[in-house]
């Protein structure tokens, strides 16, 4: 997606002339054609000449593009405005770790730029806040939809469901299929959810512990009629291969789900680590593995690259909470704190620092490919009630299917996939 390609967007005036007047030759550049008005186009301009300066240690540059980007940017403007401000913090925090000490001239960036310099905190929601969070905007309710359907299509033979669950979303998935599993026509199975014991600490954060939210399912479950366990198994972030079979207790009369939210983008850095996480799912022989995640590249090694793609990317929930949410809504600058939070982790940091590197959804299907996995392509009963819960949304929301993946799209921009995989030994009872 090409910031020129997006939905309507309004223009934004540059204030002071001066800012532009103290610029380098080469940021008028960059402006060239732009000056007068700021939109979408030119502030990625901007920002990927400013990052192509702090790629080359041209502080002087970066400060100069900084300054105007500083006069564009604003926590409560409109999308644009409001995207940009993170950038810029994102920017300046990667320059006070990156780069030299500045000279006396020019200026230094002022710490009261437009984007704000105050520090956000990580905020701790209750259970309550996160049900609120994961409803602003279909990003995570799209995967749950769909990968509860086709959860309970692969287990419908099964007494005994054991669900393996790698997730970010602090397990707000499964009410919603342990009520369906509750109204089963032959009777519930018995149900055991397994979590690993780490979790990336990204948002959205709990203020409970992971043992008390398996201490709520237990509580719903029970009320449902549910035979129910809640388990944690020791996982090391840095070591893929530590998924212990005998850790999980696996059994042989029960159906394995592996359930994989959000997840891959936040395994260990290195490339590898991906495809061992792949291969040990796999070597459980899971009845069903869904993967869910937002389909955009941001691995480039190249700061700019990363640049355009993110800011590309991310105006998508910028704009969505647009429709709905005034400008000054706590939870709308609350919801794009959590959003900046990434940005600043994918512009701001290299190497182990980087804790997120998300893959395109062609980049997934062929890893998982390449582990052994097949693809299945869901029925028209989940593309029926995805569809259901995204007309409930605004109407900028659809949906689109992708080599056997179903997309969710914005104004038509792909922003999160899900899909469905199989190993070889259950390929023929999913037909």
């Amino acid at each position: 997606m090409r910031a020129e390609l997006r939905g309507k967007t309004s223009s934004i005036s540059v204030h002071n002339s001066t800012i532009l007047n103290r610029a380098h030759n080469s940021v008028c550049g960059a402006l060239k054609g732009c000056l007068g008005s700021l939109d979408g186009g030119c502030i990625e301009k901007l920002l990927v000449h400013c990052g192509s300066a702090l790629e080359s240690h041209d502080v002087t540059l970066a400060q100069q593009v900084m300054w105007v980007l500083n006069n564009v940017a604003s926590p409560v403007g409109d999308p644009n405005q409001r995207l940009t401000s993170w950038f810029l913090r994102a920017l300046i925090s990667r320059a006070s770790r990156v780069c030299p000490s500045p000279s006396p001239t020019p200026t230094p960036i002022p710490m009261d730029f437009n984007g704000s310099s105050t520090r956000v905190e990580s905020r701790l929601m209750s259970v309550t806040d996160l049900a609120r969070y994961v409803d602003v905007i279909p990003w995570h309710r799209f995967g749950f939809c769909a990968a509860n359907i086709a959860i309970y299509k692969a287990i419908q033979r099964y007494q005994k469901v054991h669900i393996l669950d790698f997730s970010i979303s602090h397990c707000m998935q499964w009410p919603t299929l342990i009520d369906a599993l509750s109204k089963r026509p032959q009777g519930p199975p018995s149900l055991r959810i397994t979590v690993p014991s780490f979790r990336p600490p990204v948002p959205p954060l709990l203020n409970i512990p992971t043992h008390q939210i398996g201490l709520c399912l237990t509580k719903f479950a029970s009320s449902k009629n549910i035979p129910f366990q809640f388990n944690l198994f020791p996982y090391n972030h840095n070591n893929n291969i530590s998924i212990d079979p005998s850790s999980l207790n696996l059994q042989d009369d029960e159906a394995l789900v592996i359930n994989c939210q959000h997840w891959l983008r936040y395994v260990s850095n290195h490339d590898s680590s991906k495809d061992d996480f792949i291969n040990k799912t796999k070597s459980l022989n899971p009845r069903i593995m869904i993967v869910v995640d937002e389909d955009s590249d941001m691995t480039d090694s190249s700061l700019a690259s990363r640049i355009t793609t993110c800011f590309n990317y991310f105006w998508i929930p910028f704009d969505a909470l647009e429709t709905f949410l005034s400008k000054d809504s706590m939870q709308r600058l609350e919801y794009e704190a959590d959003i900046g939070q990434r940005i600043e982790n994918i512009i701001g940091f290299e190497g182990n620092q980087r804790a997120e590197r998300l893959e395109s959804c062609v980049k997934v299907l062929e890893r998982m490919r390449n582990g052994g996995y097949l693809n299945v392509p869901f029925c028209d009963d989940v593309a029926d009630e995805v569809k259901a819960l995204l007309a409930e949304q605004a109407s900028g929301w659809g949906m689109k299917r992708e080599e056997d993946a179903l997309v969710l799209t914005w104004k038509g921009h792909n922003s999160v996939f899900v899909t469905a995989w199989v190993t070889d030994d259950e390929i023929g009872d999913m037909a």
